[in-house]
């Protein structure tokens, strides 16, 4: 735990969640008031300041990014493409993608042929918040599969699927949203878990497509584009980490368009 920054120094808390995206500073005031910011694991106090960089700041336990050059991005990811720094056999990878500056990681991986939406950030709270499996943030797919999967092999994808000798997905929700062509949600993060769950079954993945995570949807951001995403989408995102697996995503208009379209079209 760090010690109170000496008088003068650090931001005023407030200014930090306004940023953040909590609102007013007056708004950010109560959120003090009441009790529902620590700072280091205790109860802030009002007036407080905190050290960027030293203090961890959270709101009803979601921790909030204080330092202001910390970026996300949210990029479409192509097909092709690898979730990696390098690749030793020169294919493009996802750091191509986004500027050089600041530098940024993958949080989580894309397996070579899935496409679909990655975050990328310099935030290193956030992306062990939404990596760690304790709090298991959704990840919704469109998945093109080869056949039209039956009645009972959606069955089995909803109630959990042995994908290796001992290894049972968790529960899934599966839907038919046109033949061949089912929406798959989880909140775990095993190995092409995806594609082992519909091969399983015995209709394997022909085209894979990340459309949401967690409470972020995009459906008009093109393939090999990324966006930095603003306040109030950090805090989001945080925020379903912090509520742990199982917490339903925001349904807003764009999510509940994104989740009823057709596979998207793949750009290429």
């Amino acid at each position: 735990m760090s010690t109170l920054p000496p008088e003068g120094e650090g931001e005023r808390l407030q200014k930090v969640l306004a940023r953040a995206g909590y609102g007013s500073r007056r708004a950010c005031d109560e959120l003090v008031a009441e009790g529902r910011v620590t700072v280091n694991g205790v109860p802030a106090e009002p007036g407080r300041r905190v050290a960027p960089g030293r203090d961890l700041v959270a709101v009803d336990g979601a921790p909030v990014g204080i330092l202001p050059d910390h970026v996300v991005y949210l990029l479409n990811k192509p097909a092709g493409v690898i979730t990696t720094a390098s690749d030793p056999e020169g294919r493009p990878t996802v750091l191509g993608l986004v500027p050089p500056e600041p530098r940024v990681f993958p949080v989580g991986r894309l397996d070579v042929p899935t496409e679909g939406l990655l975050l990328m950030t310099n935030d290193g709270q956030l992306a062990q918040l939404l990596a760690h499996p304790s709090h298991g943030v959704e990840k919704e797919y469109l998945a093109e599969l080869e056949g039209d999967p039956t009645p009972a092999a959606l069955r089995r994808l909803r109630e959990g699927v042995e994908i290796e000798p001992g290894v049972v997905t968790a529960p899934a929700r599966v839907a038919r949203r046109a033949p061949g062509v089912v929406r798959i949600v989880i909140h775990e993060g095993r190995y092409r878990q995806v594609r082992r769950m519909c091969a399983a079954v015995g209709f394997p993945v022909r085209r894979l497509v990340r459309t949401r995570i967690g409470p972020l949807v995009d459906p008009h951001l093109p393939p090999g584009q990324y966006r930095r995403l603003d306040a109030g989408e950090v805090r989001a995102l945080a925020e379903a980490a912090a509520a742990g697996p199982g917490r339903p995503a925001a349904k807003g208009r764009r999510a509940r368009r994104a989740a009823a379209s057709p596979v998207p079209a793949a750009g290429r």
